[in-house]
């Protein structure tokens, strides 16, 4: 049941908590300590398969090479499935905007638009309105799964999603007393993470995090520019490396028809910016475009860079326009529904990041074959710290861990009711252990849907392709 829309405007403080408390009723909280499939579970291959018709054909085989690399990548590529296991089961009702896809390499450092350095949610195709639990389960399932792959004992996985969900509840406690609008203006930038991890941090974990913090400052724009374009006769050119990165002159026979149906494409995305940033775009003219393959889950989706200059060659910004499909949690829960599927994306972007990209955008395009499709379009690079999960060992995946948590308690406090949530959460680690029990069931079921694309791969049923 969704909370009404007026609930936080219209309840007291006690009364907000007794909503959350009662929620125990429909959902208590221990029966988020288990997973079962349901009789009825769908064939995760064909889950799979069903998403891919709307797919790039030739891509797709891509898609279930990289899936196939490892159960932790085909988690990463899962989404679908496991929203089809969660819509069934008893919800809270806490209704919060879902990131979707919670998995923890969604969870960077990225740049503000201030250029400060802040630790946020990076993937937004699956955004939603649904049950704040969907994204912690997502998110603790794959502290188990990547703490198998690492070959950690099955108490040091427990204990990644231990430290998870206790910083995800305690901070969730912390907004709860808070004003509303110093909820919003929260954010975890590098003197929170600082804090938050003073006392846990060690000489080696102190090391890893000011490594990862200067890496991520040097992967700019401008590194991006460089490594993903070449000078030709006619100028700086997106570099082909198909068919991970195809220009769009090798995928038309009239590239100046496309060029122009391009730049109606661009002017339709630069009025969703607001009016500054609209004037700031229109100092760069249309260079390059080409189809590039990202990601695991999303391969297969058509996403697009798009090559513009400034001033000269030295003055670049790259786009990447990236189709926004259905949200794989549509069909299980309720909530706004948009025309727009890029839309969709950029306002559950705004409403759950702290600082979202300047550049940040929606639009609606005819492709190759004629089909209107809706994209978001975002910078392609601008420090960009990923997570590198196979080099931790088991104390510092707890510390990732706390981290990613307490981020998503932030990103779930502004568009959902943290005193609710707090409440239902309560004080003692009952939810922490029994989502370490839920970590572990599902776990094992990755394995044996991971197993399942294997054998459909093996059968010729469907055909996977490693590059």
């Amino acid at each position: 049941m969704a909370l009404p829309s007026v609930f936080t405007t219209s309840l007291a403080p006690d009364e907000r908590a007794a909503y959350g408390r009662n929620a125990r009723a429909r959902a208590p909280r221990s029966c988020h300590g288990w997973f079962e499939a349901q009789p009825d579970r769908p064939d995760p291959v064909e889950v799979i398969e069903r998403q891919s018709a709307s797919r790039v054909p030739e891509l797709v085989p891509v898609r279930y090479g990289r899936m196939l690399e490892s159960p932790f990548r085909f988690y990463r590529g899962a989404a679908s499935i496991m929203a089809t296991d969660l819509g069934p089961v008893p919800n809270t009702g806490l209704t919060v905007q879902l990131c979707g896809d919670a998995h923890l390499l969604n969870f960077r450092l990225l740049a503000s638009p201030e250029r400060h350095l802040v630790f946020d949610i990076n993937d937004f195709d699956e955004t939603h309105s649904g049950p704040f639990e969907w994204d912690v389960k997502r998110l603790a399932a794959s502290f188990v799964i990547a703490a198998r792959a690492n070959g950690f004992s099955e108490a040091e996985q427990n204990a990644a999603v231990h430290t998870c969900v206790k910083a995800y509840r305690q901070r969730m406690r912390e907004f709860a007393g808070m004003r509303t609008l110093d909820i919003w203006y929260a954010q975890d930038d590098a003197d929170r993470i600082r804090e938050l991890l003073a006392s846990s941090m060690d000489r080696k974990a102190k090391r890893r995090t000011a490594e990862a913090t200067a890496r991520a400052r040097t992967r700019t724009y401008l590194q991006a520019y460089e490594k993903l374009t070449r000078v030709t006769a006619e100028g700086r050119r997106i570099t082909p490396d198909p068919p991970l990165i195809t220009p769009l002159r090798d995928l038309t026979s009239d590239p100046a028809e496309e060029e122009k149906n391009l730049l109606a494409v661009l002017d339709g995305y630069a009025r969703t910016l607001s009016s500054e940033r609209r004037h700031l775009l229109r100092r760069y003219r249309l260079v390059d475009v080409a189809r590039k393959v990202v990601g695991v889950g999303s391969v297969g989706t058509r996403c697009w860079i798009v090559l513009m200059l400034g001033r000269d060659e030295e003055d670049p910004l790259l786009l990447q326009a990236k189709e926004a499909q259905e949200s794989v949690l549509a069909a299980h829960t309720s909530g706004e529904r948009y025309d727009n599927q890029g839309r969709r994306v950029v306002s559950g972007q705004r409403l759950i990041q702290t600082s979202s990209d300047i550049f940040l955008g929606w639009t609606r395009a005819a492709g190759l074959d004629g089909h209107d499709r809706d994209f978001y379009v975002r910078q392609l690079r601008d420090w960009k710290g990923i997570a590198r999960p196979e080099t931790m060992d088991p104390g510092l995946l707890r510390l990732f861990a706390r981290l990613c948590g307490s981020c998503l308690a932030r990103a779930h406090a502004r568009s959902g009711d943290p005193i609710a949530i707090a409440a239902y959460l309560g004080g003692s680690d009952r939810f922490d252990r029994a989502l370490a029990g839920f970590g572990q069931a599902y776990a094992d079921q990755n394995d044996r849907d991971f197993e399942a694309l294997g054998a459909a791969v093996s059968a010729g049923r469907v055909r996977a392709e490693s590059l």
